[in-house]
């Protein structure tokens, strides 16, 4: 882990990467802000965000806070690492239909071989609809920025640390 500044740069680039990925893409998850211990993303809920009875699905609510999780311990890994998590734990705290879906990721700890992070969702009233923690394990050459950057064929990611 390094306390450098994180390249403003680099956040630009993997927030264009990410909300161009495929699943982000079918859940409509828009990662709005990344930096040092926090992320912000959305949705716009829409019926395929739906359940059989007419509120968000669980797994909407899962994936959104553990994305929200991960982008809050990034920014403080080094550049060769990556994480994966081993651990999702979500409480869903209150249906949801339509609107927006505002999900804010905090990193709780960092440390050389485990990460947790929080996530809390709210509906667009700021009323929380979804709350979760998430322990991911850090990885060396597994899962990292890199390999997202060389399955989504672009061709270079700025510097992370200036």
């Amino acid at each position: 882990m390094t306390m450098q500044k994180i390249n403003p740069d680099h956040i630009d680039s993997i927030i264009s990467l990410m909300n161009k990925s495929p699943y982000f893409n079918l859940l409509s998850i828009v990662v709005k802000d990344l930096n040092i211990g926090y992320s912000l993303l959305e949705v716009d809920i829409e019926n395929r965000h739906l359940n059989p009875f007419g509120g968000i699905h669980g797994g909407v609510y899962s994936s959104v806070i553990d994305t929200a999780a991960y982008w809050a311990a990034y920014c403080e890994l080094d550049e060769s690492a990556g994480l994966i998590s081993l651990d999702l734990n979500v409480n869903f705290l209150a249906p949801i239909r339509s609107g927006k879906l505002i999900v804010k990721g905090q990193r709780i700890k960092i440390g050389k071989t485990l990460c947790i992070a929080e996530s809390t969702a709210f509906d667009q009233e700021d009323k929380i609809v979804a709350h979760g923690t998430s322990k991911m394990m850090v990885t060396q050459n597994l899962q990292t920025i890199t390999q997202a950057v060389d399955s989504s064929r672009l061709i270079s990611l700025p510097c992370k640390f200036i």
